[in-house]
């Protein structure tokens, strides 16, 4: 078994363990306060499942007031939070930490208030994703971002981690369709960004919060951008007998000036898993799948159709399905959104990756990871939004065979060494985490990583929100502020993976 280094944990937290639970029970009374072991295994990791740790103490609160309560007790005691939503996070985001506490928003599940003339929604943090869509759906209205999970995963959490989804090409992330949120500092401090209006003066703090991890603060209360549904939407499922042909017929859509509504593409392993779960209608002797939606006024959804076809038409396409019907749209999407659990069936185990690159170097890094597939000896299935390029391989493995899980990992990173290589980053929207951490060397040098930690000494200047998640080492407020480049790390044991 191997570890992964966290913040060593702090014995005298954990010494006044007793008194922590019951300080925090007469916070948040009832049930608010989980402490019993068997309960908070519930909450021992998030959707990167080989991590697992028991926190310190499970709460989780109603109230802004008790939110801004159980922050300030523990500033004022050094006692370290980890903020979770859904837990749905690929990226080991809400993993725990034995000595911290673990604030669950969950609990905050309320729509706020539907503002259709400003077209913007106020939520809690503990909305699903796909119930903002379905509170204004009567009225023609939809939140455009859409990740897999959206059945599951939170607002708040897609604030965190600056969510994209299928439809993430043309309507943007997270961080396009937020417009003002409430926050809590550390010190229990309730603040304000944004609002219903489009800009705000001063510094863009809303657009440092999105993708922000949980480091900066405990969001409360988000306000989105919702859109008009388009009047016609239409999708295309057209077949490449070669991802490299069919990631080149994507650079070739994006280069003629077509922004579709969503473009994703799937290789066989994936088309197979899909298909067998589902029922989608893929084609089966295909190398790789292509979806491409394209939406808007009827005559101009038609007019791109054709190009599209011509496109796809010079790129070798061997097959092509247009969706004459809405059932049949959401059918070709449905195959893909199910992608993930459709390969839980194929592999005891998969690892999925998240790393984005520019949409021309996709067919190189396709060949790639073939390469690092059969290095590794690994199976890899690719699910990933190619208009954007940010690429889902799902790794295949066997955590039951020794070794494997080591594998896995070692051949995820090189995947995201790749994607760095040729011009990509590291993440597009599963966030850093603890899975990639060790891996923002790759990309930031120790001055850029310093200035990023200085942006949250700002708002965290004793590291309590969330430590050992997206900085690869800790360091000390202190130190950054002198401009000293060396000295002050704080300690990283071990934690467990399984």
């Amino acid at each position: 078994m191997t570890g992964l280094a966290m913040p060593k944990p702090d014995s005298e937290t954990m010494r006044r363990r007793d008194d922590i639970v019951a300080d925090l029970a007469r916070i948040v009374p009832g049930e608010g306060v989980v402490d019993a072991v068997n309960e908070m295994r519930a909450f021992e990791s998030d959707g990167l499942t080989a991590y697992r740790q028991l926190p310190l103490v499970v709460v989780l609160p109603e109230t802004v007031a008790q939110v801004s309560s159980i922050l300030k007790y523990c500033n004022d005691r050094n006692i370290r939070v980890v903020p979770r939503g859904s837990g749905t996070s690929l990226s080991g985001g809400a993993l725990p930490l034995e000595d911290a506490v673990l604030l669950v928003m969950s609990r905050f599940n309320r729509i706020i208030e539907i503002d259709f003339p400003n077209r913007c929604v106020v939520a809690q943090p503990g909305v699903t994703n796909l119930g903002i869509s379905v509170a204004v759906q009567d009225e023609g209205f939809y939140y455009a971002p859409d990740p897999s999970s959206q059945i599951a995963c939170s607002i708040g959490g897609n604030v965190a981690e600056n969510s994209g989804g299928v439809h993430c090409l043309k309507y943007g992330l997270t961080a396009n369709n937020v417009l003002g949120i409430e926050m809590v500092l550390m010190d229990g401090e309730v603040i304000r960004l944004g609002g219903k209006h489009l800009d705000s003066g001063g510094y863009d703090l809303l657009g440092v919060m999105n993708g922000s991890e949980g480091l900066l603060g405990v969001v409360t209360e988000v306000t989105v951008r919702i859109l008009k549904k388009p009047d016609t939407a239409r999708a295309l499922l057209i077949g490449f007998p070669t991802s490299e042909q069919g990631g080149q017929c994507v650079a070739d859509i994006i280069g003629a000036g077509i922004i579709p509504g969503g473009m994703e593409m799937m290789d066989r392993p994936a088309i197979k898993a899909a298909e067998d779960f589902l029922h989608a209608g893929y084609p089966l002797d295909v190398e790789a799948l292509l979806i491409v939606e394209l939406d808007g006024p009827k005559v101009e959804v038609d007019h791109l159709i054709d190009l599209v076809e011509k496109i796809a038409h010079r790129n070798g396409q061997t097959t092509c399905r247009i969706s004459t019907s809405e059932e049949e749209r959401l059918a070709f999407w449905a195959g893909r959104k199910a992608a993930f659990p459709a390969v839980g069936r194929i592999s005891p185990d998969y690892y999925c990756m998240d790393g984005t690159i520019p949409r021309k170097e996709l067919p190189k890094v396709l060949a790639g990871m073939r390469e690092l597939s059969e290095q590794y000896g690994l199976a890899v299935a690719n699910v990933f939004h190619a208009g954007d390029g940010n690429l889902h391989p799902l790794i295949l493995y066997d955590a039951n065979k020794p070794g494997e899980l080591d594998k896995a990992e070692a051949f995820g990173a090189d995947i995201l060494r790749l994607c760095v290589k040729v011009g990509g980053v590291l993440t597009g929207e599963h966030g850093v985490g603890v899975e990639k951490r060790d891996l923002m060397g790759e990309m930031f040098n120790q001055i850029d990583l310093d200035q990023q930690m200085r942006v949250k000494c700002a708002f965290d200047p004793n590291h309590l929100l969330n430590p050992g998640k997206v900085f690869p080492q800790l360091r000390r407020c202190a130190e950054l502020g002198r401009m000293h480049v060396s000295g002050g790390k704080l300690p990283f044991p071990s934690i467990p993976r399984f």
